[in-house]
């Protein structure tokens, strides 16, 4: 069962891009004062946000370890002496690490709980936050906006189980993924699935919304399990297919 908007708890979301195509996330939950950087591909940008804002940055959550994830860790928790979360798998690769959590495992933003999920493929230790109560996963680079992460680390059984167990979130959730690669993804998703009306649908607004530089995340469950192809793909066969096709994918 889901969270309806009148229940859920309140946390406010900001997208901050960096690099070239990165997203980081500020989430703020105002009744304990309490902000967290999710992803902190650089220091600057999500310093500067926070300062405008007037939000003290009390955490940092990592999914995991590339360094356009973690880039930022040290110089936001040398300015904040902030606490950095991540996975415990990946330790010791993230130098900053101060909490390795695991499967199960539970962090807080003020009150609001967000469970640790495993989400191993892209890198052998992935993992992702949900926020059940405040109807929010942050999903680093396992799942895209009509796509998925790519195998660095780990099989292709791992990441078709991945989004399986994603899709199974309840289809109201805001899904906070790490990259806007969504305009390929879409280009790529019509060639997979010609006849799907509402991925139609979706790309031409994609098309639309980077022609004049917009975002296009976050997404949601329910979009996702109605336009994206590897969410949709009905065999880890089928997955493999699609995501070889993807890596060579020139649109």
């Amino acid at each position: 069962m889901g969270v309806d908007a009148e229940h859920r708890q309140m946390v406010e979301i900001v997208r901050i891009p960096a690099l070239s195509d990165n997203y980081i996330w500020l989430a703020h939950e105002p009744g304990s004062g309490e902000t967290v950087v999710v992803d902190p591909a650089e220091s600057g940008p999500v310093l500067r946000e926070a300062e405008a804002r007037g939000w003290r940055i009390t955490q940092i959550w990592n999914t995991h370890w590339h360094p356009d994830h973690t880039g930022g860790n040290a110089a936001i928790k040398d300015a904040t002496g902030c606490l950095v979360t991540g996975p415990a798998a990946e330790a010791a690769k993230i130098p900053t690490l101060d909490r390795p959590v695991g499967e199960g495992d539970t962090v807080k933003l003020g009150p609001i709980e967000a469970l640790v999920m495993e989400v191993p493929a892209h890198t052998a230790g992935h993992i992702a936050y949900h926020l059940p109560s405040a109807g929010a996963a942050f999903v680093g680079d396992t799942l895209f906006a009509m796509g998925c992460g790519r195998l660095f680390e780990g099989t292709a059984e791992q990441m078709h189980a991945n989004l399986q167990r994603l899709a199974a979130l309840p289809l109201e959730t805001e899904v906070y993924c790490a990259h806007e690669y969504t305009l390929s993804n879409a280009r790529f998703a019509v060639t997979v699935e010609p006849d799907n009306a509402e991925l139609a649908r979706r790309a031409a607004e994609v098309e639309a919304a980077r022609a004049v530089g917009g975002a296009t995340v976050p997404t949601t469950i329910a979009l996702e399990r109605a336009t994206n192809p590897f969410m949709r793909a009905s065999s880890i066969e089928e997955f493999s297919e699609r995501r070889r096709a993807k890596d060579v994918f020139r649109g």
